[in-house]
């Protein structure tokens, strides 16, 4: 029987993570808007390539960010912890994702920040549909205790909710604003901007939703009653708005039409 919220789906005799599952879905969806960013920009780099490239940069980042911002983990698991199928932190995914889009843009001729740019609305599907993943094992990323219409329990999850508890549905919120957020970069890469303008907003807007949920996230709070994730946060946001700042000088003002010359009569 399949269990909606269980970190597994029984097929025959093999059992099918639910997060890896997504994880691939994520992966394929970015790369189909990556192909298609690539497309309209006529760019002739291999989009998919790049992507596949990027995500296991990415899944490395998360689980070593996940192993220091867990010690307590590895102490108690040891070396087990970097190759389990839970704890993955999306900022160790994040920079270490940067780093392999800068490394490939720079190989493939595109510069590092126009690669960056044509990604943003990539990595923010991905994020997005990832987060359904972490929605259905159950791994740890729903919020407090909440009485709200729509709060659920994960009984069966990686990380299972005491029975009769029901939390915030944070993966869910963020599947929401990531959607929303790789619609608004999708439609300001298609409009004139300044290199690094559109990986700027990616960082200042997906820090800032981060930043936000985090409040009703169960991270443990480490420095001003603030998460890590939130301190990351908090710095994606200053990181988005130098480069807006920075793409914003670079861009060069539109010519105006010339004036008409009046012929004396």
């Amino acid at each position: 029987m399949l269990h909606l919220f269980g970190h597994v789906i029984p097929i025959g005799p093999y059992d099918i993570p639910t997060f890896g599952l997504m994880l691939w879905v994520a992966t394929v969806c970015g790369a189909a808007v990556m192909h298609y960013s690539f497309r309209r920009a006529h760019v002739e780099a291999d989009a998919v390539g790049i992507v596949a490239l990027t995500v296991v940069a990415g899944i490395v980042g998360a689980k070593l960010w996940h192993v220091l911002d867990s010690p307590q983990e590895f102490q108690y698991d040891g070396w087990s912890v970097l190759w389990s199928t839970g704890g993955f932190a999306w900022f160790g995914g994040l920079i270490f994702g940067i780093v392999a889009l800068l490394v490939q843009g720079k190989m493939a001729g595109l510069g590092g920040l126009r690669t960056l740019d044509l990604a943003s609305p990539a990595a923010a599907v991905g994020y997005a549909i990832g987060r359904i993943g972490c929605f259905t094992s159950g791994d740890g990323d729903y919020g407090i205790p909440s009485n709200l219409p729509w709060a659920m329990g994960f009984p069966n999850g990686i990380d299972p909710t005491p029975p009769g508890v029901r939390v915030h549905p944070t993966p869910i919120y963020e599947l929401i604003v990531g959607l929303a957020i790789a619609w608004w970069l999708w439609w300001r890469t298609g409009k004139r901007h300044g290199v690094g303008a559109i990986v700027g907003e990616y960082l200042l807007l997906t820090g800032a939703a981060r930043f936000l949920v985090e409040f009703i996230r169960r991270n443990p709070k480490i420095l001003w009653g603030l998460s890590n994730a939130q301190l990351a946060s908090a710095g994606s946001v200053l990181v988005g708005l130098a480069l807006i700042w920075i793409a914003g000088r670079r861009t060069k003002p539109q010519p105006e039409k010339p004036a008409e010359v009046v012929k004396a009569a």
